[in-house]
């Protein structure tokens, strides 16, 4: 049987799917960054209506579903399945959020990059018709991130300047057997990669190596350079991260120039807004996805892109016990032109 495999990790689709709809929601601190205009629901309220943040976050996720179902004039039941996950143990946001729905669901995790590895498992099952219609989402919020992972908020303790700030915002993307574009080409399946790095508050330089992994094998097996691509975006690895998976490129024989940014990066403005090395979450890389660079390819911005959201695989209970923290890449390919 003919493999769609083009090496140890890229997939090439050979029927690509594209994109149908996609919504993004973001909260205060998303409204007053330089992507604000491009979500399409943004909330003051850091509850969202709810009783708890937990809740909250649950909220957006019912309400970034609706909103991509909405935009595409379709209903739940049109989906044949869709992949979501967050930040929160057990990943409560996803399962809370959905589960009146009716829709077949698979909660992922691979922290901040689940947006990555949702996409590529929807992908790959369209393109093997095992599904016509499938949904890919996530979401993070700052407060339930902090008080999972971090300080209580109300603690208000100092943050390091390689820290970063977790998005309150959530993302979906519909894809489709004959959705109208941008179209996923290729899958990179990453692998976790764990350069013993145990400070918590230095998530970019943990997870940079694994991004840089993931890159050069797109680059290495695909046969492409990273000029073949109008942008190559990681997320979330904040200014520090960037700069590192830039010098490891490089290092590689990949040199990336000013085609490459990350979410962290774009969502927030880091002087004005404090925000030190940047944005971060699961919410970070799905919300600019769904409201900044599928907007922006449409309307034809950049007609081939790169999206390669980063993870961090932790847990408190990890950190408290010393361990080092595994990372996560997965990336798919987006272009404007299906290129089966």
């Amino acid at each position: 049987m003919e493999t769609a495999r083009i090496g140890r990790q890229v997939i090439r689709l050979r029927h690509p799917p594209g994109v149908v709809s996609f919504a993004s929601i973001g909260g205060r601190m998303e409204s007053r960054g330089p992507l604000a205009g491009r979500f399409d629901e943004l909330d003051e309220d850091p509850f969202f209506g709810q009783k708890t943040w937990e809740q909250g976050e649950a909220a957006m996720q019912s309400r970034v579903v609706r909103r991509a179902l909405h935009k595409a004039g379709l209903a739940a039941p049109a989906l044949d399945m869709v992949f979501s996950g967050d930040l929160l143990n057990q990943c409560i946001g996803s399962s809370f959020g959905l589960r009146e729905f009716g829709i077949p669901f698979y909660g992922v995790y691979s922290a901040c990059a689940t947006m990555g590895s949702g996409l590529s498992l929807a992908a790959m099952l369209i393109d093997g018709g095992y599904a016509r219609l499938a949904a890919a989402a996530a979401s993070s919020h700052f407060c339930t991130a902090e008080r999972q992972y971090r300080m209580p908020v109300p603690y208000g303790s100092q943050r390091a300047p390689t820290a970063q700030w977790t998005v309150t915002g959530a993302g979906c993307c519909i894809l489709g057997e004959r959705g109208n574009g941008p179209y996923i080409t290729h899958v990179v399946c990453g692998r976790m990669v764990d350069m013993g790095i145990t400070d918590a508050s230095n998530m970019g330089a943990a997870m940079a190596p694994a991004a840089c992994d993931t890159l050069s094998a797109l680059f290495r097996e695909t046969g492409t350079r990273p000029a073949d691509y109008d942008l190559i975006v990681t997320g979330d690895l904040g200014q520090l991260g960037r700069n590192v998976v830039a010098e490891l490129l490089e290092r590689d024989g990949f040199p990336v120039g000013i085609s490459y940014t990350d979410c962290g990066l774009l969502i927030y403005d880091r002087e004005r807004q404090d925000m030190h090395a940047g944005g971060s979450g699961a919410g970070c890389s799905a919300s600019v996805l769904c409201g900044h660079l599928l907007q922006g390819m449409r309307e034809g911005l950049w007609q081939r892109i790169v999206f390669a959201p980063t993870g961090a695989l932790l847990s408190p209970t990890s950190t408290f016990q010393g361990e080092s923290i595994p990372s996560i890449c997965h990336a798919v390919v987006f272009s404007n032109r299906k290129e089966s």
